[in-house]
């Protein structure tokens, strides 16, 4: 049974979420201020958060704040704003997803479940120690397979271990001499090329914009790394 904590001032709003999310076999812990949801995280294993952002004594994004100094763990802001300016805001100080009110109780079950499945498989590296994790890229290295926000994606054996390689010294700046003698177990010489065309179709595959990559970063002159997002 995963556990959900509940953080809103208004107590109607808390028991009707609460209703709906028990009644999807969840474990509900209700807090009613940010100060109150910071003591709750730290007496119970909270596996998702549905935050309120107006709150008295402590909002929830200073909250939210406090929350990713520590843990991942997936969060819903809940609020009456509706600008896409409130939005971005939101979710640049930590927050998973944005929902505003009024909503449907329905709708944030499905999106309490969505987040949950993803952390679990994805997001919390202490669930599951083969996992390397960055933003929304997962290697995991007993299945041996990549998958990028969810989705598995399809990458020959080459370009998995390159991308291990990189994942393992996540952080390090890698010269192409040394993913080539790692990757493919001989010497290096004049191997520039090769490794340039392999990291190309890699984010082919798994960046958005090849041109300005989230992942795979170039370093001039040095080489390629990958960094802890």
């Amino acid at each position: 049974m995963y556990n959900v904590l509940v953080c809103d001032d208004d107590k109607a709003i808390v028991r009707s979420i609460e209703i709906y999310l028990k009644a999807d076999g969840y474990n509900v812990i209700t807090a009613y201020d940010g100060k109150e949801a910071l003591e709750k995280i730290k007496e119970n294993t909270v596996h998702c958060i549905i935050m309120d952002i107006m709150m008295p004594k402590m909002d929830g994004i200073s909250a939210t704040l406090e929350i990713r100094q520590k843990s991942n763990v997936p969060l819903i802001f809940l609020s009456a704003k509706s600008e896409d300016t409130d939005k971005i805001a939101g979710l640049t100080f930590g927050g998973d997803d944005y929902v505003t009110k009024p909503f449907s109780p329905l709708e944030l079950c499905a999106r309490v479940k969505s987040q949950i499945r993803r952390y679990v498989t994805l997001g919390s590296i202490e669930e599951k120690e083969t996992l390397l994790t960055t933003g929304g890229l997962c290697l995991d290295t007993e299945a041996r397979k990549v998958t990028l926000d969810g989705e598995e994606v399809r990458v020959t054996a080459t370009e998995y271990k390159i991308l291990e390689y990189l994942m393992i010294n996540m952080g390090k700046t890698l010269s192409s001499n040394q993913i080539y003698e790692n990757v493919w177990n001989e010497n290096a010489f004049s191997t520039e090329k090769t490794v340039t065309v392999h990291i190309r179709r890699i984010r082919e595959k798994i960046e958005f914009d090849t041109k300005n990559p989230k992942y795979i970063k170039v370093v001039w002159g040095i080489g390629y790394k990958i960094e802890k997002i």
